[in-house]
């Protein structure tokens, strides 16, 4: 994206380099990274960073309106309806694709949006590796006016709010043997707060509990990391109903992993967003499917999406279930990112704050030379997978 620096960091790029970046990441994380990480960051004009923050704030403020929450109860699964709802969700990412306009430059494009957390302490540290292997001091990676020391207060503020980090969970299922657990080791070491598996947390009344080293602790607050999809799928009992009334806050209320997200998509109107359709409301299937993404609501990870979908597959789906999939008109992202292996598409996705003011405050790339860009579509190949955004201030 910014031709000096790409052609230096390639230049200078080695095998030696790369493997001391992995070492570096790996004793940062204590533990091993599960998930590919591309060879190279990535170099944006901070102008193009700037121009998809305000893209997000502008999509995020037509979901926090009177008449979109309405329309989105429907999307809360009844059992999963949390009680006592914040006004708006704390956490938001907005992951945008590139495409070539008409008269040659570069614009951005939804691919979609969720209203639940992301590696946020993961994240800095994958640039502080990329900068220690490569030589990168001099280049920023917040957003939002923010550096390090004002993310990592923002951040542990909104995690754990006004309450002692004792109190304050990170809840997961299974932490240990999520592929983000390096995330919860960082959160825990940055916050002070423990990664605990949603299985063993105990119900006394309205209140909480989990257990360390023989102890029993209330749990005032709770960040979820646990996706719904999973619970669902692993048919995961637990000791708590989410409908009960309990005495906790959410660091990142629930119902917005629902009210934000692939439910919003045919709500948006903005010159970024793609044409979407719920599929029960679909005035009629498009003779050109090769040209649309058939897409579940709530999985995760790119699970069950279907690019170029046939009649015949989307005409099995049951009458009852097309309302949790849309169809999208599909985007042709330009490969931009120059590596040795040849061009590389980069997915950047917006990570937003939203306490006092919605923030944006930094990004996760997602790279990838494949249909579909999440890791686990890439991981046979090189020059792809997580990776980092630097910028420059051209202005």
């Amino acid at each position: 994206m910014i031709p000096a620096l790409r052609h230096e960091f390639n230049s200078n790029f080695s095998p030696e380099k790369y493997r001391a970046f992995l070492a570096g990441m790996e004793r940062a994380c204590g533990s091993p990274v599960k998930f590919r990480l591309c060879e190279t960051p990535c170099f944006f004009p901070k102008p193009l960073l700037d121009q998809m923050s305000q893209y997000g704030k502008e999509l995020i403020a037509q979901l926090v309106t009177p008449s979109y929450h309405a329309a989105s109860n429907d999307s809360i699964p009844a059992e999963f309806n949390v009680p006592r709802e914040d006004a708006h969700p704390l956490f938001i990412q907005v992951d945008f694709g590139l495409i070539r306009d008409v008269r040659g430059g570069l614009q951005p494009r939804l691919v979609e949006l969720q209203g639940f957390p992301s590696l946020y302490a993961y994240q800095p540290e994958l640039a502080r590796q990329y900068r220690r292997a490569y030589g990168l001091d001099d280049l920023p990676v917040y957003l939002g006016g923010l550096d390090e020391s004002r993310y990592n207060k923002l951040l542990c503020e909104a995690i754990v709010g006004n309450h002692d980090p004792e109190n304050v969970i990170l809840m997961e299922i299974e932490p240990h043997q999520q592929k983000t657990y390096p995330d919860f080791v960082l959160t825990e070491r940055l916050c002070g707060t423990k990664s605990v598996c949603i299985t063993s947390i105990e119900k006394n009344g309205r209140h909480l509990y989990y257990r360390d080293k023989g102890r029993r602790i209330p749990i005032h607050r709770i960040y979820n990391r646990a996706i719904v999809d999973e619970l669902v799928r692993k048919g995961t009992r637990l000791a708590f109903d989410f409908r009960d009334d309990l005495n906790v806050e959410w660091a990142g209320h629930p119902n917005w992993f629902f009210r934000m997200s692939k439910f919003s998509l045919p709500y948006l109107h903005h010159q970024c967003v793609p044409k979407t359709w719920f599929l029960d409301r679909l005035p009629e299937i498009p003779p050109d499917l090769e040209n649309y993404i058939l897409k579940p609501l709530f999985s995760f990870a790119g699970l069950g999406i279907v690019i170029g979908p046939t009649r015949d597959a989307i005409e099995k789906i049951p009458p009852g279930q097309r309302s949790r999939f849309v169809l999208q008109e599909r985007m042709r992202f330009e490969p931009i990112i120059e590596t040795p292996v040849g061009k590389t598409q980069a997915e950047v996705r917006i990570m937003f704050i939203w306490l006092r003011e919605l923030l944006p405050v930094l990004t996760i790339v997602r790279m990838g030379r494949g249909a579909m860009m999440g890791v686990d579509h890439n991981r046979d190949l090189e020059w792809v997978g997580a990776s980092a955004a630097f910028y420059l201030d051209e202005s």
